[in-house]
């Protein structure tokens, strides 16, 4: 073969690898492109056209491999095409239907039996594992952040003291000034006489029932000073009665009087201790218990006058949207606070005749056992003294009760 023949026989192979390079570009290129399907079945657009050209270009390769020198290497030239493996085409948009995804390696296939070609093994196991599609990733967090958790519960905190303080802040304000209409006498006040008077006799009661407390502990103070002053004489008496003898008998029978004296003295403080127990009792536990009830109700009917006269300027005003608004969440205020007004209103009235009966029959037993104790005291009757104690159920304290254990004092 001469030396021209084998020159054309090298420009027909370097012109054959180049129209295959341009053609897998320009398969490549329709691979990667998204082929959208018109309403009227027509699937061509401009990419297309591009196919097309690429026919006039490979006939336009003779020209291109005519410059080309004779001595070029072809194995820089016969470079392989672009991976296809990993491309595919959808039809009507990203994120269409499963069934609207055309796998590139059948436009593969295709392409290289048109030409021939067979797929290699690898290329063949690659398309194989290929998945159908790929979700598209997630843009949110599954797992929150524990900060953003414990800002949120804190927010949440916050709000809800925000709002408890709102609220005070509105009721405290609608109160003072319901509060100082009624003393200037520009308010209305809702006034159940027959309780309130019930009410000033029970405050009235509390003032001559403390007083009767603090004279009748004055009165065991002063006792209790007597009786240690007799205890004390009586001892001063016995040991004089030991060391004189020529009065040995006078000063017997005055240790004895006075130490007889000092213990009908400790029974009759031991009644007296009783009754002012139980007048501590009725005055501080029973009667306080009650005037709490009625300072509750007191402020409760505050609440209510106020919410009332706030609903009755609202009525009286203009009655467009807002303000029907403003006057349904004034009606709903002034339901609740009338409800806490009657319910409070019904328990002081129970308290009251509850209170009433209670003072009754403590105070009848109490000043009974006061009369009988102090008149067998001082009659000298200790028989009598001790059978009043019995039959109101008192006991006494021992001697030396009161002080503390030795293993306190440590």
């Amino acid at each position: 073969m001469g030396g021209k023949e084998w020159e054309a026989a090298e420009l027909s192979k370097a012109r054959n690898g180049l129209i295959f390079i341009m053609t897998d570009s320009i398969l490549s290129k329709a691979a990667t492109m998204e082929i959208p399907i018109n309403s009227n079945g027509d699937s061509r657009t401009a990419e297309d056209d591009g196919l097309e050209q690429g026919a006039q270009i490979g006939g336009s390769l003779d020209e291109i491999v005519g410059t080309l020198p004779v001595a070029m290497d072809l194995q820089q030239v016969m470079v392989s095409g672009p991976n296809l493996n990993e491309t595919s085409i959808v039809s009507g948009g990203y994120g269409g239907a499963a069934e609207g995804i055309i796998p590139t390696s059948s436009i593969k296939d295709i392409r290289s039996k048109s030409r021939g070609i067979t797929p290699s093994h690898s290329a063949t196991s690659r398309i194989a594992n290929q998945p159908g599609h790929y979700p598209a990733p997630s843009m949110h967090h599954s797992n929150s952040n524990p900060s953003m958790m414990s800002e949120e519960a804190t927010r949440g905190v916050a709000v809800e003291k925000f709002d408890s303080v709102k609220k005070w802040s509105i009721n405290t304000y609608k109160c003072t000034k319901q509060m100082f209409s009624e003393r200037f006498g520009r308010g209305t006040k809702t006034v159940d006489l027959e309780l309130e008077a019930q009410i000033d006799v029970l405050r009235e009661t509390k003032m001559k029932y403390e007083h009767i407390l603090r004279l009748a502990r004055e009165l065991t103070n002063h006792f209790y000073n007597m009786v240690q002053t007799q205890q004390a004489l009586g001892d001063t008496f016995a040991d004089l009665s030991q060391k004189s003898p020529e009065l040995q008998d006078e000063f017997g029978y005055n240790a004895e009087t006075q130490r007889l004296l000092c213990k009908n003295g400790e029974t009759l403080l031991g009644a007296i201790n009783f009754f002012v127990s139980s007048i501590n009792t009725l005055v501080n536990k029973t009667m306080e218990d009650t005037l709490l009830t009625i300072k509750m109700y007191e402020n409760a009917r505050l609440e209510f006058d106020a919410y009332r006269t706030d609903l009755e300027e609202l009525s009286v005003g203009p009655r467009d949207a807002a303000a029907m608004v403003r006057i349904e969440i004034a009606q709903q205020q002034y339901q609740i606070h009338k409800d806490k007004y009657e319910r409070l209103h019904s328990d002081v009235s129970i308290k009251l005749k509850f209170l009433e009966e209670n003072k009754v029959k403590v105070m009848h037993k109490q000043l009974l056992l006061f009369h009988n104790a102090v008149s067998a005291y001082f009659a000298g009757n200790q028989q009598q003294l001790e059978q009043t104690l019995r039959q109101f159920n008192v006991k006494l304290k021992p001697p030396g009760s009161d002080k503390p254990s030795w293993l306190e004092e440590q």
